[in-house]
């Protein structure tokens, strides 16, 4: 009877959490009821009045409409049901995620409503062509990273790309990479650590789905990152943090595209007016196959002016692309 009396108000704040909102409210009758039915617990009225006076004092946001049947409901929590919704499409949304983690993240975060909210947090997001990762090993990788990270040490691991017969093949040969991480990146909804190479002292960046088990974290005190590195300047101008080498190029863009250079390189980016229906850019990128692509993605609403060895380069890419062309 004595572990009764000190569970009866743990048990009562867990009815209140997952079977009241702001729009539902037990009576006292309801929860005497609930209680003894569910956790073979008694209780009385003035016991529940004076034990969720004591929730109250704890802390937890109940609120009373008193009447014949006193009616109670817990309103105050941590997220709202817009909030938990945001986080739910972000979580169904991501590629980064698997399939199964992705279902066992939705029903954690709708456990944070009461079930009746619960139930109107079903989500309806469409990625057009969403193919969710099979790695399951991606936390334990992104908890070591971020330790590595934390304790400033390099980490050694091994890295896999696909062959044509669709076969995970470690890169070379077996060799492990040795990096010190600096920081872990989501972008363009994939996870990348962008580290420092131990031997080459030059930055770059890997898939964490593309590492192909848990790094080792080496005892080596870590590499110090470039000098002047900045890591958002960095994926603004890498390219689906493609690695390549960095150069100053010079666009001509119709106005109408201004909103996507801002996009892509922020507010800060160096801009000039170039005639009445365009303007020059000129931004200093990782130049890669994926930067010639977003450019050719405009339809000839942005231009590469210079230098002449990217113009030359993207030229060869176009008639690379198209057998044949001369």
């Amino acid at each position: 009877m004595d572990n009764d009396a000190k569970l009866r108000p743990l048990y009562l704040a867990k009815i209140l959490y997952e079977q009241t909102d702001e729009d539902h409210f037990l009576t006292t009758a309801q929860l005497i009821q609930i209680l003894e039915e569910q956790y073979g617990i008694k209780s009385h009225r003035q016991t529940i009045k004076a034990e969720i006076e004591l929730l109250r004092l704890f802390g937890l946001e109940i609120e009373e409409v008193k009447s014949t049947q006193n009616r109670y409901n817990l309103f105050g929590r941590r997220f709202d049901a817009p909030e938990l919704k945001l986080l739910i499409d972000a979580v169904e949304s991501s590629k980064f995620i698997t399939a199964s983690k992705s279902k066992e993240l939705v029903e954690k975060i709708s456990s944070l409503a009461s079930n009746h909210v619960a139930s109107s947090l079903k989500r309806n997001v469409s990625c057009e062509g969403r193919i969710k990762p099979g790695n399951e090993r991606i936390y334990l990788i992104i908890d070591a990273i971020n330790e590595a990270i934390n304790t400033n040490k390099q980490i050694s691991f091994q890295y896999f790309q696909y062959n044509v017969r669709k076969e995970k093949k470690i890169k070379r040969n077996g060799e492990p990479y040795v990096i010190t991480p600096l920081h872990l990146v989501w972008n363009g909804d994939c996870y990348y650590m962008v580290g420092v190479y131990e031997y080459k002292q030059r930055l770059g960046s890997f898939r964490v789905d593309r590492i192909a088990k848990c790094p080792v974290i080496l005892k080596e005190e870590g590499t110090p990152a470039p000098e002047g590195f900045d890591i958002d300047k960095y994926i603004n101008t890498t390219f689906h943090m493609f690695n390549s080498e960095h150069e100053e190029v010079e666009l001509i863009c119709d106005n109408e595209v201004m909103d996507s250079i801002i996009d892509r390189f922020g507010e800060d980016v160096t801009t000039y007016a170039n005639d009445m229906t365009s303007f020059r850019a000129v931004v200093n990128i990782a130049v890669s196959h994926v930067f010639y692509s977003w450019v050719f993605g405009f339809g000839g609403k942005v231009k590469i002016k210079g230098p002449e060895n990217v113009k030359e380069k993207y030229s060869e890419m176009l008639r690379a692309a198209v057998t044949g062309l001369e």
